[in-house]
């Protein structure tokens, strides 16, 4: 009796090493720095569903993750199920100092980075006070933008005018 209750003690010991294992090479895997999950927009089991919001910029959104490093950094963790570009795109560090403001706003800490974490490579951004005043520059531009009757097209990317929305409506369609 007492051999088949050390050898179920031990087969319960390697099978709770082996999950443990298992989801450090997960967490390795998502980019996530070290440190505590706080906040989940990615569709998990505990998804939090508060929006961050700044009444001055009147911005809103949520980034995936939200995770509270040993050191005390909060760090937004935005996910991308493309293969990653050379170079993140401008739009996806906008994106990213977006929720840097809005996690400082929300918190009273300034995180020192954003992480854009594509399908097969991570890219770190430095929030840095350039960074913040290229954000708030871009939303004043696409605030006068909202009156403005007719605004010029952006990009030359066919792909991104073929999944557009507005694409029937638009009369500078690549697509």
């Amino acid at each position: 009796m007492t051999t088949s209750l050390i050898g179920l003690a031990l087969a319960l010991f390697l099978l709770a090493f082996a999950a443990l294992y298992y989801a450090a090479t997960l967490r390795q895997e998502s980019g996530l720095p070290e440190g505590k999950v706080i906040y989940n927009d990615s569709g998990g089991w505990f998804a939090h569903h508060e929006n961050l919001y700044d009444p001055a910029l009147r911005l809103v959104g949520k980034p995936d993750y939200l995770v509270d490093e040993p050191d005390g950094t909060l760090t937004p963790v935005e996910l991308k199920s493309m293969a990653a570009p050379r170079e993140p795109y401008e739009g996806h560090i906008m994106q990213l100092a977006a929720y840097c403001l809005l996690v400082e706003r929300k918190y009273g800490r300034r995180p020192r980075y954003g992480i854009i974490q594509y399908k097969d490579r991570a890219f770190a951004i430095d929030y840095t006070a350039e960074l913040e005043e290229m954000l708030i520059d871009l939303i004043g531009d696409m605030r006068d933008d909202l009156f403005t009757p007719d605004v010029p097209r952006s990009h030359e990317d066919w792909p991104r005018c073929a999944g557009c929305a507005l694409r029937s409506a638009c009369d500078q369609s690549l697509a």
